[in-house]
């Protein structure tokens, strides 16, 4: 019987790399000696061969648990290109074909498992793993996607906090838990619901240096967002929405418009979702338009840009959503759009909730932060990596987000904020920042006359400023925290206590100068310096010449008829990193492309010769 492989031949014969990234080698280890673990690594940072390795070189199978039972299928079609026994058990399966999983589950014939936690959770799937730890045949249960645990989070999932059982029913079983996205708060509450307290955490970088953050007030949406996109033509995105209404529309205006857009909530019939879905991974320049319900999990590794055209909820859910994009290491893009409206609106989310005081505190701590984000004259990617406790903000310049690009100004706006200030105090603290911005205007509506504010002294003192300029105010008033939110009284604006020095002159008001559209894409790349893609070694790579893109392009186009023919994804089949190797090195036979990173034993024996004849026709 030949010895089993070590962790690096399965990664060399199996999945075609050379060498580890970061501290996938030591999670991996520590894993195999049946130790549990708790990975916290950005999305595209290689979490998942932390444990489908271990899953390979230890007996008997690994148990997935995902939430994600729309993507399990692709998950298990990329490793069946890897040659790897795999298989899922979820809803989509017909009692026929549960059981002939089950069937190769008890006869070893599946090495990784994806199952949901609802099905693993049933008495008569934790019988068969009963069954299969007597027998020695389980290697290790993965928790993906962990901070679904989180009743703090903006993925809670009740069925993950019965995954304690795991630790009392298979004490001897080691468990990997992982995430992209976990604060101190998170990774604390983690370790309790999943009782893993003992268990070894381990923290990559937040950072992901192939984004550029740009976040910018509404001033016309619309317009905003297609200029934005004509930057992106042709190429694949997510644009994220608060609303279903808001999703459905932007979606049938986008296809209008000037690009294929499909949309995505949970208000949808589900084979629709569904097929948008499909259609999102498997075809190029998609650009999906959804809620929140859409994203987590998604493996699609050439997502070029994320669009907010609303405040997410959180550091964390903002986080989570733009780490779509890039995951191949190219270069990629994250915008988002806002406005004082969201503010209230987010604010209203958590005051009208049912959730219990500290609930509540905790969510306005979190929004609290993001505003901060949002509003920072210093470099966004500093102030992300200082909220998840990786460094001190403080003279950080990434050189990669709007903020690095083009430095905002901050202008001497006591006038104005006194001017609000005072309107605000005036007009009784019973009105939002539409009503009293009209009033320092000067208009003279049939509401503003009825309740006596165009004899008030601050009638029309504002009237040289547009709705820009006092929405940009308004917005900066609040998240200076001269003044709060009533969202039990249709959000009517508060003085707080710190607004008094300011309003007597004690304190200056320095405001953010923010332009109304962000830079274009190319002019901030251009800003930034051509600095090439980046492998997924984080190394750059050369730039194409024009022949070698003649040769990417064909064999983009081989890719595209095989991932048809195999009914999968087309990143499916190799990812395009690995396309731009072969197109530069120019493989004459099987030998040199196996040498290529990303070529594993499988995939050079099933795609070797068609690869070396498409470069040899070139």
């Amino acid at each position: 019987m030949p010895s089993p492989l070590t962790a690096l031949q399965v990664l060399n014969t199996t999945f075609g790399y050379s060498s580890f990234r970061g501290p996938q080698a030591d999670i991996i280890a520590h894993v195999e000696a049946g130790n549990d673990a708790l990975v916290l690594m950005p999305t595209g940072g290689g979490k998942s061969l932390c444990y489908q390795i271990p899953a390979l070189t230890r007996s008997g199978v690994g148990i997935v648990i995902s939430p994600l039972i729309a993507l399990m299928q692709d998950q298990v079609d990329a490793l069946h290109e890897l040659g790897v026994a795999a298989s899922f058990l979820n809803s989509s399966l017909s009692g026929q074909q549960a059981n002939e999983t089950e069937r190769r589950l008890r006869d070893g014939e599946i090495k990784l498992l994806y199952v949901a936690p609802e099905r693993l959770l049933t008495e008569r799937f934790l019988e068969l793993l009963d069954e299969l730890r007597d027998n020695n045949q389980l290697a290790l249960f993965a928790i993906d996607e962990a901070h679904c645990v989180s009743q703090w989070g903006h993925d809670f999932r009740s069925d993950y906090l019965e995954l304690a059982v795991l630790s009392e029913r298979f004490p001897g079983v080691p468990r990997v838990a992982l995430t992209a996205t976990a604060d101190a708060l998170t990774r604390t509450e983690i370790r309790l619901r999943l009782h893993m307290q003992d268990a070894r955490e381990f923290v990559s970088s937040f950072d992901r240096p192939n984004i550029r953050y740009l976040i910018t007030e509404r001033v016309d949406e619309r317009e905003q967002l297609r200029a934005f996109l004509r930057e992106h033509a042709g190429e694949s995105g997510i644009v994220y929405c608060l609303s279903r209404k808001k999703v459905d529309a932007t979606a049938e205006w986008l296809n209008a418009e000037m690009t294929k857009a499909l949309p995505y909530h949970a208000g949808m019939d589900q084979d629709v979702r569904r097929r948008n879905q499909s259609r999102f991974l498997r075809e190029e320049g998609i650009v999906m338009v959804a809620t929140i319900a859409f994203g987590m999990g998604i493996d699609k590794p050439d997502v070029r840009f994320v669009v907010h055209l609303d405040l997410p909820k959180s550091v964390e859910g903002y986080y989570q959503e733009t780490g779509r994009a890039g995951r191949d290491g190219d270069d990629s893009e994250a915008m988002m759009i806002y406005g004082l409206a969201d503010v209230v609106q987010q604010r209203r989310f958590i005051e009208q909730s049912d959730a219990n005081d500290d609930f509540k505190r905790a969510g306005r701590t979190k929004l609290d932060a993001l505003l901060g984000l949002c509003e920072t004259t210093a470099c966004r990617r500093g102030r992300l990596l200082s909220y998840f406790g990786e460094l001190q903000p403080e003279g950080y310049a990434c050189g990669n987000c709007d903020t690095c690009l083009s430095p905002p100004q901050t202008w001497d706006a006591t006038e104005l904020v006194r001017m609000a200030l005072s309107a605000i105090y005036r007009t009784g603290q019973r009105y939002g920042a539409t009503y009293v911005i009209e009033v320092l205007q000067g208009k003279n509506t049939t509401q503003i006359q009825q309740r006596g504010h165009d004899q008030s002294p601050v009638h029309g003192i504002g009237k040289d400023h547009d709705d820009a300029t006092w929405r940009n105010v308004f917005r900066q008033i609040v998240t200076h925290g001269w003044a709060e939110i009533d969202v039990t009284a249709y959000g009517a604006l508060h003085l707080t206590p710190a607004a008094r020095p300011v309003l007597r002159g004690e304190v200056p008001a320095m405001l953010r100068k923010q332009l109304a559209v962000t830079a274009s894409a190319k002019a901030a790349k251009a800003k930034r310096g051509a600095k090439g893609k980046v492998g997924k070694d984080g190394k750059p790579e050369a730039e194409l010449t024009a022949a070698d893109e003649a040769l990417y392009d064909a064999l983009k186009a081989w890719r595209l008829d095989t991932a048809r023919d195999e009914n999968v994804p087309a990143f499916v089949i190799l990812h395009d990193s690995v396309l731009r190797q072969i197109a530069r090195s120019r493989p004459k036979n099987k030998d040199a492309l196996s040498r290529i990173s990303g070529i594993g034993e499988s995939k050079l024996a099933r795609f070797g010769d068609a690869i070396v004849e498409v470069v040899d026709g070139a």
